[in-house]
């Protein structure tokens, strides 16, 4: 459990050193910002029609007696509104990574300078077509596995009993997981190691990870807060790559 209070240590330390570098705290906020104006189009979309398509979904139960139609179809909108809330915290870091990647690939850079003993930041040395490349393409990655995973859950969510009880506890630490690697994404990207080379990484230490990656997902449930609390996310996931690598780290209480 010492790993988990360190991932934990790692989340704080980031948001502290962008309470200690406010222009870079607002150039972060930016990519957010965008992400949020299309996640909140998506939310209205789903109020507006969300009814009819829960109603065209479950057409086949139209010719069901009263009350079995009505509960039904009531705890169909309920898991679908639990799984529209779980796609957004499990994609909105990667959709904001994919948008922000150059603004989130200096503050990592910034970061890993701050906390060097030789002040220097580690470079992947290729181009920087061939750099937005990779993101784009493990972004993409990480999206369809959070999606599979997403599906998965709402299905066994419709257990009786496990649905309602193990299945959201799953669901809490397979977020905190790929948050983790989003974000560990950024700074990893940058020393040349690939995702299979990334996942093997943070699955070496699933608690350092969880440590990281649990209370951050909470906290993105509101999107609001997930939008302020990014640039500090990804300052701590640089920190985190960094003992993940055991690269040599100045005294972290200077941050």
């Amino acid at each position: 459990m010492r790993d988990f209070g360190a991932g934990f240590r790692y989340l704080l330390l980031g948001q502290r050193w962008m309470a200690r570098h406010p222009r870079q705290f607002w150039f972060g906020v930016l990519p957010g910002l965008i992400t949020l104006v299309l996640y909140g189009a998506a939310v209205v979309a789903m109020v507006v029609w969300g009814a009819d398509l829960v109603d065209s979904l479950t057409g086949f139960a139209d010719g069901w007696p009263s009350p079995w139609l009505g509960l039904f179809r009531g705890l169909f909108t309920v898991g679908l509104i639990a799984l529209v809330a779980l796609v957004a915290v499990l994609t909105f870091t990667a959709v904001t990574l994919l948008i922000g990647q150059p603004f989130y690939e200096a503050i990592s850079e910034r970061v890993d300078r701050s906390v060097s003993p030789d002040g220097t930041a580690p470079e992947s040395g290729l181009p920087l077509w061939r750099e937005v490349w990779i993101g784009i393409r493990d972004g993409v990655r990480i999206l369809v596995r959070a999606l599979l995973w997403a599906v998965l859950l709402f299905v066994l969510g419709f257990i009786p009993v496990v649905g309602q009880t193990v299945v959201p506890v799953i669901a809490v630490f397979v977020t905190g997981f790929f948050l983790a690697q989003e974000l560990t994404g950024v700074a990893l990207q940058r020393r040349g190691i690939q995702l299979r080379e990334q996942l093997t990484l943070l699955r070496s230490r699933r608690w350092l990870t969880w440590g990281f990656g649990l209370p951050l997902g909470l906290a993105f449930l509101i999107p609001v807060v997930a939008v302020f609390l990014m640039p500090g996310a990804i300052a701590g996931a640089t920190l985190l790559s960094r003992d993940l690598l055991r690269e040599p780290t100045d005294s972290l209480s200077t941050i």
